[in-house]
């Protein structure tokens, strides 16, 4: 490891970056730095920009894509080498566009769930569509996150790190009833092959693309997806969880 690398490593773990964070900072920084076959600390504002143009035409990477190494080169030389650069005119940010998201129906959701055949699978995606999860918090819950007294779901350091609680439906309690009934887990609500270890969000994303082909549902189904059809749901009031 380089001392440069050592020192950003440090800079991100002292202000408690999350990990995933981390990981990607790094690896932008380490393709910024091969795409020049020197280190950062040779190259300046010409060689972030030339870079920026070779992600956003020759590699053609959408805006939140490009948004990503922008943050890390932005961290980098901020943070890490501390150069007053006016960033905002030296590591420009490109604009990323507002769309819509997909929204599917709750009848669509219902298709789309009773064509999970498994019973554990079927019950993360239904967490994630009922309780509005995003898949790397769900994937992460225990069976004490499930509080049926007072009919919460407690989210341990969810995303920015924050724990929070959220709304847990009577259909949903009893889906989750069902499975701990059968699987009996302990450790994990939903775990994974590996002993010890939860599920993983790359396991649930296969499940997902597996069933989207069985379903036959022409609009694009991710548990990201589901997440998004559960906040329709709660604004309209319509939704069967």
């Amino acid at each position: 490891m380089t001392s440069l690398r050592q020192r950003m490593t440090e800079d991100m773990q002292v202000r408690n970056l999350a990990l995933n964070t981390q990981s990607s900072y790094l690896q932008q920084v380490s393709q910024f730095a091969r795409y020049f076959k020197r280190s950062p600390e040779q190259l300046g504002p010409e060689e972030i920009r030339a870079y920026q143009v070779y992600l956003t035409n020759e590699r053609k990477l959408a805006p939140g894509s490009v948004l990503i190494a922008v943050a890390a080169l932005r961290f980098l030389y901020k943070v890490s080498l501390k150069w007053e650069w006016s960033f905002d005119e030296v590591i420009p940010a490109p604009k990323k566009p507002q769309k819509l998201p997909v929204i599917l129906s709750p009848e669509e959701v219902l298709q789309f769930l009773g064509c999970v055949g498994s019973m554990k699978h079927r019950a993360i995606l239904t967490v994630c569509y009922a309780a509005g999860l995003r898949i790397s918090e769900a994937v992460c819950l225990k069976p004490t996150d499930i509080d049926s007294k007072r009919m919460v779901i407690r989210v341990d350091q969810g995303k920015g790190q924050k724990d929070r609680y959220v709304m847990l439906s009577p259909k949903l309690l009893i889906h989750l009833r069902e499975w701990w009934r059968m699987a009996r887990p302990t450790d994990w609500l939903f775990p994974g092959d590996i002993q010890g270890r939860h599920i993983s969000k790359d396991a649930v994303e296969q499940i997902c693309r597996k069933t989207h082909r069985l379903c036959h549902i022409p609009k694009p189904i991710t548990p990201h997806c589901l997440r998004h059809a559960s906040a329709y749901c709660t604004t309209f009031q319509s939704c069967s969880f």
